[in-house]
């Protein structure tokens, strides 16, 4: 659990570093268009979003408020992976030490039947 915190921290940082780079040094109207101008930018994009949909099915399956659930996917979908390092310290802090917890969340047991 202590190795899988740091990590999430240690990927907390390595985005909140690129995005304070990104909006300091960038032009996101300019950078981004570029960006989709390249079949590779467009890829990337793609993988992004399939990435931000799966991450976003976790936590759906996680939090058994609506509205937490709606602004947790909403926020993954617009900041990314910033987010996702976001919610899974939340998911690790929570959990106690209980990678069960940290995985299912804490109102949802393993036994519980819900797919």
């Amino acid at each position: 659990m202590k190795a899988a915190k740091i990590v999430a921290w240690i990927c907390l940082l390595a985005m909140t570093a690129g995005l304070v780079n990104a909006f300091v040094n960038g032009d996101f109207l300019v950078d981004g268009g570029t960006l989709l101008e390249n079949p590779w930018g467009i890829m990337s994009m793609i993988d992004l979003y399939v990435g931000f949909t799966l991450f976003s099915i976790w936590i759906v399956y996680r939090e058994k408020t609506m509205w937490k659930t709606i602004i947790w996917v909403v926020t993954m979908m617009i900041f990314g992976f910033f987010i996702g390092s976001i919610y899974v310290l939340k998911a690790l802090y929570e959990s106690k030490g209980d990678w069960s917890v940290a995985f299912h969340g804490v109102q949802r047991s393993v036994s519980d039947g819900e797919n």
